[in-house]
């Protein structure tokens, strides 16, 4: 298999020496726009993967500007194995990722899954028509390896592949009857699942057994998901070429590629084919239930509507996380519709089942929620050792009325802060230590409901040995100095420490009240984040506070994009110093593209210099 990249707005042909001796025909990389995943962010044109057989040359044509060029040589060969098939209720025989030999050593991640499915999309994969029944499982395990390690997407870009002889291949992993999202056409993806026959059909028309197998794919997959194959839709396009983000676009239940985007996808054959495909697939497995839906919520009147494909007898049904039924309706019709009265029914998650035999695939579904469990989540004090405050954050899972209270070492409440009603959600306040004790306490907050009560706690150090530290610069390529002030006799400790952990000690004494200053070189660090940790030990016992800075030693990147048109880029922020034509300007940029307004440029001299004074290199024109 043979898969080309590349750079340009140009475009690429090629050829392949067979190892028999014999040139192919001419053909193009990318005969039209490669599916693609959601916010692609490649900036390499992709060709499609072309089954060329075994060969041992190949010869490329450029067309227009072609900057780049890289080529991607896939061995797959044949495996004589048993193509096992996958057995789901109703299902057409599917060639599970483990039949067909799918390495699931490369997946890059976990499946992703859209809530609802609307819609099939047929793709054509562009590549040979010439290949045999053997040959199919090494096709789909070659533009596996293409889409993965090549594109560098997820995984294989399709949900399912069909051959010429009716071989129908289960694509992307994630299950055949789920949701999975995959990477076929780029907007469209979510809520479709990619349907991709083997070869192409531009001029050729695909055979009865793939044309079989296709229909039967399409009346299985779009009856799981309750779609009529001949219904349509209105999409909003998740963003591509052709589509901006947020663009309705008016689709059929089954849709070819060339409807979402800028290609002929599935070929025009096929694409001609489309609408007799899906009558073919509304007749085939019936009766079936479309478009079930649900109206209201609890507390009121909940409406819940589908349709039949024939007039039949029909329930819904309402149970409870028992599985006891609390409402049922039925009736005999084509259109299903019956309201369930919840305003009584308690808060609590149901499960909904729309049946109308053994013969038509039941709807199920869930409405309502479960009661939340109180509960206080993440509470954390910032900063832990207090001189006058700190910030209290802490999330309510539900609505509660809240108490905090400062409680001493002893187990004594010293003081309640509040009794408020708060509602579910993050939470903060600011804790006023000025008129509480020094000490250790455990700042408790509780919070109770009609159900339940729950309480948690942070420990905080009230300690005013220390009434300021500061660190300066706070962004550094070399020494730099620590400052604090002292109300009383301590000893104290001051120390690095990166990630919370020490990395060098910087100095230790007992100290008189007053004014102190630490110098430390910074030597040996790395560049990165760090926190300067002064401990102070008395009478209140031992605390610790930390204050950050940042060691950057690397100079910024600048770039010259155009002298005449001066416009630059740089790595990261930084005062720019330039001289035009021998006029200084000097202003802050971010990191990023910048361009200055001019007019005739004569010369240019510039330098960046980043917060911690490391100068990039000067650029100069002429």
């Amino acid at each position: 298999m043979v898969c080309l990249h590349w750079r340009g707005r140009g475009s690429v042909a090629f050829r392949t020496r067979s190892i028999a001796g014999r040139w192919s025909a001419w053909q193009p990389a990318a005969p039209e726009a490669e599916d693609l995943p959601d916010h692609p962010s490649q900036s390499w044109r992709l060709g499609n993967p072309y089954w060329v057989g075994a060969s041992d040359r190949i010869a490329y044509r450029l067309h227009g500007t072609v900057t780049r060029l890289r080529a991607y040589f896939i061995q797959s060969t044949e495996q004589d194995v048993p193509l096992r098939r996958l057995s789901l209720a109703g299902s057409p025989p599917v060639i599970s990722r483990a039949a067909w030999g799918a390495n699931e050593a490369i997946r890059r991640a976990a499946p992703s899954y859209a809530r609802t499915l609307q819609l099939a999309i047929v793709h054509h994969t562009a590549g040979t028509n010439a290949y045999t029944a053997a040959q199919s499982a090494a096709i789909v395990r070659g533009i596996e390896v293409y889409h993965v390690k090549g594109n560098g997407w997820n995984d294989i870009g399709y949900n399912f592949l069909v051959d010429k002889y009716g071989q129908v291949f289960e694509g992307r992993y994630g299950g055949v009857d789920k949701n999975v999202i995959g990477a076929h056409a780029e907007g469209f993806n979510t809520g479709a699942t990619g349907v991709a026959l083997l070869g192409t059909y531009q001029t050729t028309a695909p055979t009865a057994a793939e044309k079989a197998a296709l229909v039967n794919l399409l009346a299985w997959r779009l009856d799981i998901a309750h779609v009529d194959p001949l219904s349509t839709l209105t999409y909003a396009s998740g963003g591509n070429a052709r589509f901006p983000a947020g663009t309705p676009v008016f689709l059929r239940a089954v849709s070819g590629h060339r409807d979402t985007g800028f290609t002929t996808c599935p070929g025009s054959v096929v694409y001609a084919l489309l609408g007799a495909l899906a009558r073919q697939a509304a007749t085939t497995g019936l009766p079936k239930l479309y478009a079930p839906a649900v109206e209201g919520q609890l507390g009121g009147l909940v409406r819940f509507r589908a349709r039949l494909s024939a007039e039949l007898p029909w329930t819904v049904t309402v149970a409870d996380s028992t599985g006891a039924v609390v409402a049922s309706g039925t009736g005999t019709s084509d259109a299903i519709d019956w309201t369930w009265d919840a305003s009584t029914a308690p808060q609590a998650s149901y499960t909904w089942t729309i049946s109308a035999g053994a013969d038509v695939r039941p709807a199920t579904g869930t409405i309502g929620t479960a009661p939340v469990a109180l509960a206080i989540k993440s509470l954390n004090a910032t900063p832990r050792t207090i001189t006058d405050s700190a910030q209290i954050s802490y999330t309510l899972t539900a609505a509660a009325t809240v108490t905090a209270t400062l409680r001493d070492s002893a187990g004594h409440d010293v003081t309640t802060l509040f009794t408020q009603q708060h509602q579910p959600g993050k939470q903060s306040f600011k804790f006023t230590a000025t008129n509480a004790p020094e000490g250790h306490f455990q700042l408790l907050l509780t919070a109770a409901n009609a159900k339940s009560a729950v309480s948690a706690s942070v420990p905080v150090v009230i300690d005013r040995t220390v009434t300021q530290f500061a660190v300066a610069p706070a962004v550094t390529n070399g020494a730099l100095t620590f400052s604090f002030e002292l109300a009383r006799v301590a000893n104290v400790k001051l120390d690095v420490q990166r990630a919370g952990k020490t990395v060098t000690p910087v100095y230790a004494a007992t100290l008189p009240p007053g004014r102190q200053s630490v110098g430390w070189n910074g030597a040996g660090a790395k560049d990165g984040t760090y926190a300067g940790a002064l401990t102070t030990s008395g009478v209140v016992g031992t605390a610790t506070r930390t204050v950050l800075f940042k060691i950057d030693t690397t100079p910024p990147l600048l770039r010259a994009l155009s002298f005449r048109t001066l416009r630059f880029s740089v790595s990261e922020p930084a005062q720019v110093t330039l001289f035009l034509n021998g006029k200084r300007v000097v202003r802050s940029v971010r990191a990023g593209t910048f361009a200055y307004p001019h007019g005739r440029v004569r010369s240019v001299r510039i330098v960046a210099r980043d917060a911690a004074g490391n100068l990039s290199r000067t650029l100069k024109f002429p």
